[in-house]
């Protein structure tokens, strides 16, 4: 695929997945469509040299490898770190508010997404049931509402004069709850949500039990720009780096190199990690001591395979956007459409070191694709990656890279054309390499 094929392929993968839940859907996917075999942690693991696995928790967090037939004490893991979740909106449990004759939902904010921007958008809900079977078992299912379902309006500039010079600020509590309905005399305010949620479910209102929804702004991505040599959709941190690894990943090149390839993707990123389920839980680890432990190493061999590993944490970069230069570290400007980014800090909020730095910059030159490096102003909080979470649970070296991006958090977010393509190269030639 060339690379504007590449992007919209990116773009599709985005759009069909707006919530961490529907992104290991679409992944699984694309996985079968090549072969992998899904594992269950509660089962017994039989692995074959070039076969190709992966393995779920809780409907949010994947990792996907294929065993390689070289020595993995010699060699090593090579693994791609990266997040399923985005900043935004999440539904409460009991939702539903009826103000002066109109339904609002209640909502959390998940992370921190840039607030204003969901407002004026149409807005709707995706994510996931619980619901109890006809045996008496608890079991889930994806839902996703297609419509636009939820507006977050703005007050008139009549009401609010100073917004302009100010911003639009918007308190949590209050001022976030999303238009939903007219409410009826007739019917039950929480009735009409529950209503909504059998209908596009199939089910009977006693099976439903719990729900985690994800609000997600239903416009479609785009190509934009002179040249189109731009694209903007949401969730582009962290998805447009999950869709660069996975389609590194199913290239020939990778699956037949002999090589032991990893892809962990995680979710709750956004909120620290800490959870079963995150970077900073026993998921990873866990999968990767089964893995040698299937492929015949003792607990030794393990360890001298992750001593000779890297992982690569795949995570969005901030772009120099010149309407705001004093944002941004006088030497450290990445441009958009220049090629991927390492991220350094020395605080370490990013995992890199100047060995593992080098490492990604070697793989690089290799691959023949160009790369930039940047440092956060020192004046402002720098954010941070599951790169330095994952590599101190491993004690693995660890490069954190990411492509560059406008508006990081916003509902809307842009990249480049050309840098998706870049980092697709890069780690194609990373997992493929000896």
């Amino acid at each position: 695929m060339n690379a504007r094929q590449q992007v919209q392929d990116c773009l599709d993968f985005i759009d069909a997945s707006p919530s961490p839940w529907h992104v290991i859907a679409s992944l699984e996917q694309r996985l079968r469509d090549f072969g992998f075999q899904r594992l269950h942690e509660t089962e017994h693991w039989s692995l074959s040299a070039g076969g190709r696995y992966y393995v779920v928790r809780d409907d949010s967090s994947i990792v996907m490898f294929v065993a390689g037939h070289k020595d993995l004490a010699q060699t090593g893991f090579k693994i791609l770190g990266a997040h399923t979740d985005s900043p935004g909106l999440r539904l409460k449990p009991n939702p539903v508010l009826n103000s002066e004759q109109l339904l609002r939902l209640g909502v959390e904010v998940y992370g921190g997404p840039i607030l204003a921007t969901f407002s004026d958008r149409d807005l709707s809900l995706a994510g996931r049931i619980a619901y109890r079977t006809d045996d008496g078992t608890i079991a889930s299912r994806l839902l996703r509402f297609e419509q636009p379902l939820l507006r977050l309006p703005n007050l008139a500039i009549h009401m609010n004069r100073s917004v302009n010079e100010d911003g639009l600020k918007l308190n949590k509590q209050t001022e976030l709850p999303l238009l939903f309905a007219n409410a009826t005399q007739q019917q039950l305010a929480s009735d009409r949500f529950i209503e909504l949620l059998t209908q596009v479910a199939g089910l009977a209102v006693e099976q439903i039990l719990s729900w985690e929804f994800n609000i997600y702004d239903t416009q479609k991505g785009v190509f934009w720009g002179d040249n189109q040599a731009f694209y903007a959709d949401s969730q582009l941190d962290n998805l447009a780096s999950c869709h660069a690894g996975l389609t590194a990943l199913l290239n020939e090149s990778a699956l037949n190199s002999g090589n032991t390839l990893v892809c962990a993707f995680f979710d709750h990123e956004e909120i620290g990690s800490e959870s079963c389920k995150g970077a900073a839980g026993s998921f990873l680890p866990d999968v990767l001591e089964r893995v040698a432990l299937a492929l015949d190493l003792d607990k030794q061999g393990y360890h001298r395979a992750l001593a000779n590993s890297l992982m690569i944490s795949a995570d969005m970069a901030h772009a120099y956007q010149p309407n705001f230069p004093n944002a941004y570290e006088p030497g450290h400007k990445i441009i958009v459409n220049r090629g991927p980014v390492i991220k350094i800090n020395a605080n370490h909020r990013y995992a890199s070191t100047c060995l593992s730095e080098a490492a990604f910059m070697q793989i690089c030159r290799q691959a023949e694709v160009p790369f930039q490096k940047y440092a956060h102003r020192g004046d402002l909080p720098c954010g941070s990656t599951i790169g330095p979470i994952a590599s101190a649970k491993l004690g693995m070296a660890t490069v954190d890279v990411g492509n560059p991006m406008w508006a990081m958090h916003s509902a809307r977010e842009s990249a480049g054309v050309q840098d998706h393509t870049y980092m697709i190269k890069v780690l194609n030639y990373f997992f493929s390499s000896i």
